[in-house]
């Protein structure tokens, strides 16, 4: 099975794109680690730093601008954008890079101890301003989701016809990869029973809210990156944040911030069982795609585990 290969772009050409939008002057141009679907780079110019992220995904960042405006315009720490444009095939984004390391750098128990703060930029993002805006699903570049209903994404995302997308003839996957179609069909099915649950309730959602996408200084959170944004249950950001950090107690620190500030969470073990199926469920199809036989198998096993 072909995995998916991320597009490439020379370092010349990068400096050329630099000076256009910032002019001469852009040094310490690197790679970096991270990103399943975006080359990214980092550099400096005039003493501050910035990164610069290309993909051959038609609109790649058209998203990522909007959310960059409205999330830095409410105080919650995501990098503002200063330019957007193709290449060629691609499209790339550039902007400002906020200090810090992935919180996946650290140990287990420096990750716990940032918790709480993290927990914190959730409820923000969850509280964030979309009044403005209508419709669930996927952030269109105007800022409006891409479905009328919850029930109509989820029905949506899962279709087999997804031409024009990452996802264009995934039902491949079935053939060529670990994906079992007997299992995925399955969580399906338990997702659908769930979506009534999830469908009255709409927030911003990050879509990939783990340590791979927070920076840290090892103490404090510095800020918030990337993301497979969307409008829906806010409660989707917390199953990935658990899933992600298993040995943190995250479900258990929620309920008791939310308890402090006297909010009653309405079928709370619902809606979170919608989310983990969810997440769950595109994460399978994720890492069979890209060849994570590991990633796939534990995904799967405490998906057909969980309570129905």
């Amino acid at each position: 099975m072909v995995t998916y290969e991320k597009p490439k772009l020379a370092i010349s050409a990068i400096e050329k794109l630099l000076d256009n939008h910032l002019g001469p002057g852009s040094t310490e141009i690197k790679p970096l680690s991270g990103g399943n679907i975006s080359n990214v780079f980092s550099f400096n110019h005039e003493g501050k730093g910035y990164v610069m992220k290309f993909s051959d995904l038609e609109g790649a960042y058209e998203t990522e601008h909007y959310v960059s405006h409205l999330l830095s315009g409410q105080n919650i720490p995501f990098p503002k954008c200063l330019a957007l444009g193709r290449i060629n095939q691609l499209t790339y984004i550039i902007m400002e890079r906020i200090e810090g390391l992935n919180l996946s750098d650290f140990t287990a128990e420096e990750q716990t101890h940032q918790l709480t703060e993290i927990i914190s930029i959730l409820k923000k993002m969850a509280e964030a301003d979309i009044g403005s805006t209508n419709g669930y699903g996927w952030i269109a570049a105007d800022g409006n989701g891409s479905y009328v209903s919850w029930k109509d994404f989820v029905v949506a995302v899962n279709a087999e016809d997804q031409r024009g997308t990452f996802w264009e003839n995934w039902h491949d996957l079935f053939r060529t990869s670990c994906l079992e179609r007997d299992v995925y069909e399955e969580i399906y099915g338990r997702l659908m029973d769930y979506v009534p649950y999830n469908e009255s309730y709409r927030s911003f959602i990050h879509g990939d809210f783990q340590q791979w996408n927070i920076l840290s200084d090892g103490t404090r959170i510095t800020g918030i990156i990337d993301g497979n944004c969307m409008y829906g249950d806010s409660l989707i950001d917390l199953a990935i944040l658990d899933r992600h950090m298993p040995w943190s107690d995250v479900i258990k620190t929620y309920q008791i911030n939310q308890e402090k500030a006297s909010i009653k969470i309405p079928y709370f073990k619902e809606r979170l069982m919608g989310a983990y199926y969810f997440k769950g469920l595109d994460g399978l199809r994720f890492y069979a795609k890209m060849g994570w036989n590991d990633a796939y198998q534990n995904t799967r096993q405490f998906l057909l585990n969980l309570n129905a």
